[in-house]
């Protein structure tokens, strides 16, 4: 009998709980659909069942206001404020109250009466300081914020100043209440940095970005931490000024040594934006202080890149020195790769460098290395014309790896060297597995030559100067810019009007960039936009003209206006986005 009684109390509080959401629910609905008559009705009978629900009170009241019935909204207000004394918040309410009547000095005097409430401790500070950021009072949320930090010194709303100061336009203020809020609790470092990066870009002269400067380095004065060389390195990384952020990474390693990781990151930042000398610091400090064998190879591998880019004399003995000290062995493994990379396509030794791959596969420990190896000297093969053998090594790559990114890259480079053989049938075939299912990068190569071979095949045995592109692009391959160049001139000559003409126009204007030819580079993509304003091409004249004005030329001017003709007239391209940033920076915009 007893289990019955509560079994049927429980159907009913049940019942209960599932009539009263069901209604919250419906008058929720009405509320959103400014249907404020029909929600007041049912936030009136919930909140008679359930007086100390605040979420009815305020919903019920707002609908009182949106139905100008303001007289009613204070007296349920002030009843409710006489039963409980203690829901000082509900101030804030009466004011707002009447604010919407536009009566300001009744509204500031209950403001004040909320805010002088929380002199004396007590549990709603931070429900009348939201209170306040919801209706937009937000002079008086930041000293309602301000009172409550005061009064418990464990409570931290440093995220809601800094936000508040920010609504104002209150840029230094904000940046201080974000520097205050990580020198209190270092754990919201990553949240300070997300938020912050809504208002610094690129620029070091901007002026949010001199602001927040500012704000680091006064609190390293005044509290020396690790903290603020942390936030600054980032700042400078932002700010592209790689050198300044080094300088900060290396007083947190004189503190810290297993801050070398971070050194590490910024190298390979470095090294990816072309600042080598900073790239060579952050390189040369990893091989003197680390303890682990693969960070010391990897920062001498990326020294050796270096070198190569840069042109450096004695390249090659360079490698020597490394394989004499370190030895041939597992450890310079991928440095061994590197040299037969430079004996290949820098120095034109591709026999020398067969052998240094023969001997870098004993030392192969892994599939996965094997495969590298393998993929190497299929590069190699093919720089010698040697192409069937070559396939071979590819082919074994691409069996072994079906699904994994080596694997793809394996029949990407099958496609192209069969390609470049003139084996146009079986290329495209590899070319269309890979257009849909390879990784974004290798997809988009596989496109880009699936669509050269398409547009450009013989039809009837009439040439349509595809294999002479295949061999100027081969010999591009084999870093033989000038008989590339040479041959791509007879094809825009021999195949004028044809659809090669524009891909021979544009493959040359690129080897004119690398040779530094940047005026016949334009006078190429100008040719281009002549043919066909319409073309495939244009997109990309359009963005590589926009970045050889910006990077190379230092015209602003016209480099903005070619970055414009993506922005209005390509709106699908996929330059739209960066080609709209580097517009609006160039026009000083504040991004």
């Amino acid at each position: 009998m007893k289990k019955t009684f509560i079994l049927f109390n429980f159907l009913i509080i049940n019942l209960f709980c599932y009539s009263q959401q069901n209604e919250f629910i419906i008058a929720e609905n009405y509320f959103r659909n400014n249907e404020y008559e029909k929600a007041i009705q049912l936030y009136k009978k919930l909140y008679d069942k359930s007086p100390y629900n605040t979420t009815y009170l305020k919903r019920l009241v707002t609908s009182y206001q949106e139905t100008e019935q303001f007289l009613v909204a204070e007296n349920l207000l002030s009843k409710k404020i006489k039963q409980r004394p203690n829901l000082t918040y509900l101030n804030v309410i009466i004011g707002y109250n009447f604010e919407r009547q536009q009566n300001s000095i009744k509204a500031n005097k209950y403001y004040s009466k909320a805010l002088n409430s929380l002199d004396k401790k007590g549990n709603y500070g931070n429900i009348v300081a939201s209170l306040f950021k919801n209706y937009n009072k937000l002079d008086f949320a930041i000293d309602a914020y301000t009172k409550v930090m005061a009064n418990n010194p464990q409570a931290n709303y440093g995220f809601q100043l800094a936000q508040i100061h920010g609504e104002k336009g209150d840029f230094p203020k904000m940046f201080e209440s974000y520097v205050n809020l990580v020198e209190k609790n270092e754990n919201y470092l990553n949240n300070v940095k997300r938020f912050t990066s809504r208002y610094i870009n690129d620029n070091p002269d901007n002026e949010n970005n001199n602001l927040f400067k500012k704000a680091l380095l006064r609190k390293s004065i005044s509290n020396p931490k690790n903290i603020w060389n942390d936030l600054l390195a980032w700042l400078f990384i932002k700010q592209k000024q790689y050198s300044k952020a080094f300088i900060q990474l290396k007083a947190l390693l004189a503190r810290n040594p297993d801050n070398l990781g971070r050194i590490n990151e910024l190298g390979k930042i470095t090294l990816e934006n072309k600042d080598y000398e900073t790239a060579k610091e952050c390189f040369n400090l990893i091989i003197e202080k680390t303890n682990y064998p693969r960070d010391k190879f990897n920062a001498i591998n990326n020294n050796l890149k270096i070198a190569i880019a840069t042109k450096e004399p004695d390249i090659e003995e360079r490698f020597k020195t490394i394989f004499t000290k370190y030895g041939i062995n597992k450890n310079t493994f991928y440095t061994q790769i590197s040299y037969a990379n430079y004996l290949t396509f820098t120095i034109n030794d591709p026999q020398k460098a067969e052998q240094v791959l023969d001997k870098a596969m004993k030392f192969a420990n892994s599939k996965f290395t094997k495969a590298m190896v393998k993929l190497k000297l299929g590069e190699v093969l093919v720089y010698t014309g040697k192409f069937n053998k070559a396939l071979i090594y590819y082919s074994q790559v691409q069996t072994k790896f079906k699904n994994h990114y080596l694997g793809q890259e394996a029949r990407f480079k099958v496609a192209q060297t069969s390609y470049f053989k003139s084996d146009f049938k079986w290329a495209k075939a590899q070319l269309k597995v890979l257009k849909s299912s390879a990784t974004q990068l290798i997809a988009n190569d596989a496109a880009n030559l699936f669509l050269t071979i398409s547009d450009n095949e013989p039809k009837d045995s009439i040439p349509s100067g595809l294999k002479e592109y295949a061999k100027a692009d081969l010999l591009a391959f084999q870093n033989k810019d000038n008989e590339a160049v040479a041959i791509l001139k007879d094809i825009i000559v021999n195949y004028k009007g044809q659809p090669i003409e524009d891909e021979a126009l544009f493959t040359q204007a690129k080897l004119f960039v690398k040779q530094k030819k940047y005026d016949e580079a334009i006078l190429n993509y100008d040719k281009i936009i002549a043919l066909d304003k319409e073309g495939i091409y244009i997109d990309d004249v359009y963005y590589q003209m926009a970045e050889l004005y910006n990077n190379e030329l230092n015209n602003t001017e016209k480099a903005k206006e070619y970055y414009q003709k993506i922005i209005f007239d390509h709106p699908s391209s996929i330059y739209l986005v960066v080609a709209r940033k580097k517009y609006r920076k160039l026009r000083g915009d504040n991004i």
